[in-house]
């Protein structure tokens, strides 16, 4: 068996309507100054002022930081930084998407560690205590309330900085399926997607073991079961939380055993082109699949028959080639594009995006080896 070393951080906190007490939960923790690290849209959404009511019944100052885009840069983190520096909070609250909660874990690193955000970029960098931060995701995707990471792009080369620390971990992660209710289809859509991809590549990684492997199918047969659900039934809060707990085990699959080629060969079509994470990375991923079932099948086989008696999930016997068919049913039932042409890539830049695509951590985690052949491979079979 594969060595590991699981050491769970985070506290869970499942349920409709919990957001009410994110108060009562920063209260356990010490807390009396907090900063919540939101988004434009989730503010418009009520769901920014419903966690900060939560906190000032507790009798907890809040102050709110909003500037925060999809993929954060490093200028959003400096942005944080600036409030935090003025306002010297005893607690950090990411409340959003996956975004939120990366710039509340970068605000974190820079604020307690001092410097900037590359200075943390890697595995280990922060040599200070850091706050503690409370996790409230309003999507179903990224997983980051799981993980110890924050991906933060480099506001001047657009390169995505994976920092990592097992104190950038939130010490709660409160999980309130009601809140993925005011996602729009299209996020709903990329962000489900992403989850897919995660629990997708988690399961064949190089570090792959008996924890991440439970996490793994556990978020498949979660989000096979409900991904297509919440797209024909948005208000299915049912669907929503088990699309939230799949999204979530899948972070926890990642903290456990990283990612793969899908998502080395997605982040350059972001930086270069702007195509959103969760389109990236899924327009890559059915042929990653088939890519890594040539000596990887019978892991995907035995994945898939855990969902065998779900309505359109693949036959076991199908092996890689009938999940990498079955995922593209997904994104067409999305609504999202399937070929890298549609999205505006040139054929010329296939193998600039392969060099880049081989910088990429992820890709070394890959069950095959991939290099820029097998990249530049895999963006033509894409194209």
């Amino acid at each position: 068996m594969v060595p590991f070393d699981f050491h769970p951080r985070t506290r869970f906190v499942f349920g409709s309507d919990r957001i009410d007490e994110l108060g009562a939960l920063a209260a356990e923790l010490g807390a009396r100054r907090a900063m919540v690290v939101s988004d434009p849209g989730i503010v418009k959404a009520g769901h920014t002022e419903r966690g900060v009511a939560s906190l000032e019944r507790a009798g907890i100052e809040t102050q709110v930081f909003d500037d925060v885009q999809e993929n954060p840069t490093t200028a959003n983190v400096e942005a944080g930084l600036r409030l935090a520096q003025e306002f010297q909070p005893d607690l950090i609250v990411g409340l959003g998407g996956g975004s939120s909660m990366d710039c509340a874990k970068g605000i974190n690193f820079v604020f307690t560690g001092g410097g900037q955000m590359r200075d943390y970029w890697g595995i280990g960098k922060a040599t200070k205590p850091m706050l503690p931060m409370i996790a409230v995701p309003t999507t179903a995707g990224t997983g980051s309330e799981a993980q110890s990471f924050a991906l933060i792009s480099d506001a001047e080369t657009k390169v995505k900085m994976a920092c990592g620390d097992k104190k950038a971990s939130f010490r709660i992660a409160l999980l309130d399926p009601k809140l993925t209710l005011t996602q729009p289809r299209e996020v709903t859509a990329l962000t489900g997607i992403d989850a897919v991809a995660h629990a997708l590549e988690t399961y064949v990684t190089k570090p792959r073991n008996a924890a991440s492997l439970a996490f793994s199918r556990e978020a498949w047969m979660l989000l096979a079961e409900n991904f297509a659900r919440v797209l024909d039934a948005p208000d299915d809060v049912e669907a929503r939380g088990g699309m939230q707990l799949g999204a979530c085990f899948a972070g926890l699959a990642i903290e456990n055993s990283m990612l793969g080629a899908a998502h080395a060969a997605a982040n350059p079509l972001t930086a270069t082109y702007g195509i959103v994470h969760g389109q990236a990375v899924s327009v890559m991923l059915p042929h990653v699949i088939q890519f890594n079932g040539e000596d990887f099948n019978e892991w995907y086989r035995d994945l898939i028959e855990t969902t065998m008696e779900l309505p359109g999930c693949p036959d076991p016997h199908t092996g890689a080639a009938g999940l990498a068919d079955y995922v593209t049913s997904l994104l067409e039932k999305a609504g999202l594009k399937t070929n890298l042409r549609d999205l505006g890539v040139e054929r010329e830049k296939l193998s600039d995006l392969a060099a880049h695509a081989a910088e990429q951590w992820t890709g070394r985690f890959n069950p095959r080896e991939v290099g820029h052949a097998e990249l530049l491979a895999l963006y033509e079979r894409a194209f």
